[in-house]
């Protein structure tokens, strides 16, 4: 079993500012309900580009309903730039950490976040850069190599306690290690 801080706690059990936000006009999705994690992120942004409402629907785990509550508490009364720079490790500190198998959470509050931002500057995200390497999880080495780097990952493992990458099929493992390799090796 993970230990949980007594704030993932507080914001599992007491989640704030959850439902679709009326008058919303940024929307982020991202995960998918089939692998088991979900999150549809609602903002409120005033003609400066000022963020004065959040809010959340996910489908998860205590992480990721902890990690989406604690997300629209840090970005109500921040600007768009400012948001867009928030990273998962914010979100984590935010709650007092997270358990290692459970930082995906706070990837995919980041990545709804980035989504949401470009829905409301009209940016459309078409495809990802780079290959995918997990089917499964919709992972590419990119953002596998981005993972590695940001976090000084050095296990299969751990890519998938980050972005769930290997943790379905399997069969992404061996191209996975190759790729930590390959970045700790500095190709």
């Amino acid at each position: 079993m993970w230990e949980y801080t007594e704030k993932v706690k507080e914001h599992f059990m007491n989640p704030r500012n959850v439902g679709e936000l009326e008058g919303a006009n940024a929307v982020g999705e991202t995960g998918s309900l089939s692998c088991g994690d979900a999150l549809k992120l609602f903002l409120k942004v005033d003609e400066n580009e000022k963020i004065v409402e959040a809010s959340f629907m996910t489908f998860g785990c205590a992480s990721a309903v902890a990690s989406s509550s604690a997300l629209t508490e840090i970005v109500k009364g921040m600007t768009l730039d400012e948001a867009a720079k928030l990273t998962n490790e914010d979100i984590s500190n935010y709650l007092g950490g997270l358990p290692k198998e459970k930082m995906h959470c706070s990837v995919m509050g980041q990545s709804a976040l980035k989504k949401a931002i470009a829905n409301y500057r009209g940016i459309q995200i078409l495809e990802k850069p780079g290959r995918i390497v997990c089917e499964c999880f919709d992972v590419t080495d990119l953002e596998i190599i981005d993972a590695v780097k940001a976090n000084n990952i050095g296990t299969a493992d751990d890519v998938t306690n980050y972005l769930k990458a290997g943790g379905g099929c399997g069969k992404c493992i061996e191209h996975i290690e190759e790729i930590i390799e390959s970045v700790k090796a500095g190709r």
